[in-house]
């Protein structure tokens, strides 16, 4: 939990010290509360401070304004010691309309302190919001420190030597509210101040009245110190090794994982992906990247994205694709070309609420079963999953080891909690990574070229198409045993299914044996997460080893083929749960290759899971 508001100073001016703070910033989809909080976390990072962020945004393109299915709110936790979740419960909510405080404030703790802006509590808002009164006015807060005042007005008011209409000048509220809260955590402007006129280089008298608005809203905080909830805080910098660091979410993450893993390889890359939420952002930072030997296409469609990824990696490029959940269904009859053919392909997929169009915006790890099984036929592939933005990194290069050294696709599982989450990132270097470079096969062996002739791990050759004397055909019909030709035989079908599987099966002779992350093998309860629900499980089973409880946390990177030991750990243990975002899928993967009671926590709600929700299944499993 975090510890805002424990009063640590010695005069009436001094700031509040704490150890962390949640802030949530909740408005209309409109009011850019997603860009006032990616600010507010560029001055938490140059503050030095540890974060996690969580944005929430709705599905609908515009939903009608002030309603409440068209709140957008941005989450941050941040701190000076080790921070890995976006908090459980805000200690300040910024409301910038009715329908943002009634979404969220059940999720501020008891106590926690509400801003709104009062400019926006009129009749026809509160309608929308279905409000029956006022909330400032009926006694409904009464559990929360209130401070509310006319936003809009003093936007407007600061805004108003510049000559701008209404409209356009209370487009700066965010900015007010940003200064406000930047004063509140006794941050820098200027970095915010020196953005603003870069985003705004081509209209000085935007740049002009937002700078303009930041400052009266740090100038609000300075001079109206009111004696009630108004106070200000400061949050020391977290302890961190020397280094470079940056702010990266999942998205840009996987991004740099692929390019770097291309390097490693030795080879240009190909993405060909379709817009999806949340996966879209991939290709976008991808086509900044051209430099690195990237390519990027936008495909009419997600089966030609993969389909095109697949011939380039045909023609002797890494091809990569992306998607989520209805976009991977689409791919997933390329996707059992890919293994037929045996070429290396990763597949992206950042999953989201479903089936269907499902829930576009929120996060669920409901893929899982898709993403092991969800191909007609025997159909084998490695699956990984990334932990946090910053793991997604090193699990981008690992898909792309696993894929060009065994001539196999490789699903890469995110969501879009990771894809748009943010924390610090130590930039790594890269002469640190082990290379794998790819040797394509450039003339006839001895004995004659053979396609689907096999090495030690059973991988066939990568040929280059018109290379000399290397003629050959691929297709989706079975291959013969290796020449590659069409073969029908129920010999020769069973035999080539063999081979597939155990070149999959094989991936985990060059993975590592997996490790338990909280106390040890043979603990009372192991508690057996994957993806990103690592944050609240790491944070729960500390919480409760601390209180002297017997149990362990474990967390899959390697989902198929899993490390070799996984099964006697997982036997080690007296009780295994599962806590997941779906309704139990890593708990059958388990019972299924392990034989091991796992039982399921299961939540689908499109939130990601808390700390107390796994502290509470802790405590229920152990009885």
């Amino acid at each position: 939990m975090a510890t805002a508001f424990k009063e640590e100073h010695t005069g009436a001016h001094t700031p509040v010290h704490s150890d962390a703070v949640v802030v949530r910033f909740a408005g209309d989809s409109g009011d850019g509360m997603q860009l006032t909080g990616g600010q507010f976390t560029l001055s938490a990072a140059l503050a030095g401070n540890d974060f996690a962020t969580f944005p929430d945004f709705p599905a609908e393109i515009r939903a009608p304004i002030g309603t409440l299915f068209g709140v957008s709110a941005f989450q941050i936790n941040f701190g000076s010691s080790a921070i890995d979740t976006a908090g459980d419960q805000p200690d300040v909510l910024i409301a910038m309309n009715p329908a943002a405080l009634k979404t969220n404030v059940g999720a501020l703790r008891e106590g926690g302190l509400i801003i709104a802006d009062t400019g926006e509590f009129n009749q026809r808002n509160l309608d929308k919001a279905k409000y029956s009164s006022n909330p400032f006015e009926d006694g409904s807060l009464a559990k929360w420190q209130v401070l509310a005042f006319d936003i809009s007005a003093l936007t407007l008011e600061a805004v108003k030597p510049f000559g701008m209409g209404n409209k356009d000048a209370l487009r700066c509220k965010n900015m007010w509210t940003l200064g406000l809260a930047l004063w509140m955590f006794d941050r820098d402007r200027q970095p915010i101040i020196d953005w603003l006129n870069a985003k705004f280089a081509k209209n000085q008298v935007l740049a002009d009245a937002n700078v303009a608005a930041l400052n009266a809203g740090h100038a609000y905080g300075e001079t109206a110190e009111l004696a009630g909830p108004l106070k200000q805080y400061h949050v020391d910098a977290a302890p961190a090794v020397a280094g470079l660091y940056r702010t990266v979410t999942g998205a840009e993450s996987i991004s740099y994982g692929l390019v770097a893993g291309a390097q490693l390889a030795g080879l240009k890359m190909f993405f060909g992906g379709y817009p999806i939420t949340p996966a879209s952002a991939i290709l976008h930072h991808l086509s900044r990247l051209k430099e690195y030997g990237i390519t990027t296409f936008q495909a009419e469609d997600e089966i030609a994205a993969i389909c095109s990824a697949i011939g380039a990696s045909y023609a002797g490029q890494l091809g990569v694709t992306s998607s989520s959940g209805p976009g991977i269904a689409l791919k997933g009859e390329a996707m059992g070309l890919a293994i037929m053919t045996e070429l290396p392909l990763v597949i992206v997929n950042s999953q989201r609420g479903g089936p269907s169009t499902g829930l576009p915006t929120k996060t669920e790890q409901s893929d899982l079963y898709q993403a092991v099984y969800g191909r007609n036929g025997d159909a084998p592939m490695p699956v990984i999953a990334a932990r946090s933005p910053v793991d997604a990194f090193d699990c981008a290069v690992e898909a792309v080891r696993i894929a060009v050294e065994y001539m196999t696709p490789v699903m890469l599982l995110t969501d879009g909690y990771i894809a748009n989450a943010a924390e610090p990132w130590l930039v790594p270097d890269l002469d640190s990574y082990t290379p794998f470079p790819v040797a394509f096969l450039e003339s006839a062996p001895e004995d004659g070229f053979k396609p689907y002739s096999r090495d030690h791990k059973l991988k066939r050759p990568w040929v280059k198409p018109g290379t000399p004397g290397l003629l050959h055909r691929i297709g989706g019909i079975e291959k013969e045993v290796d020449t590659g030709h069409i073969n029908y035989g129920p010999a020769n079908h069973q035999a080539m299914t063999d081979i597939r599987s155990a070149k999959v099966n094989g991936v985990a002779d060059s993975i590592p044996d997996q490790i338990v992350e909280q106390g040890g093998a043979g603990a009372k309860l192991a508690v057996v997460g994957w993806g990103s629900t690592y944050g609240p499980i790491k944070q729960a089973v500390r919480r409760k080893r601390a209180e002297g409880v017997d149990v362990a946390h474990i967390h899959i990177r390697h989902i198929w083929p899993m490390p070799k030991n996984m099964g006697a750990l997982l036997k080690s243990f007296d009780k295994v749960i599962v806590p997941e975002m779906n309704t139990g899928q890593l708990k059958t993967v388990l019972r299924d290759q392990f034989l091991v009671d796992a039982k399921p926590v299961n939540k689908v709600s499109g939130q990601p899971f808390t700390i107390a929700e796994i502290e509470a299944a802790i405590e229920s499993a152990l009885g």
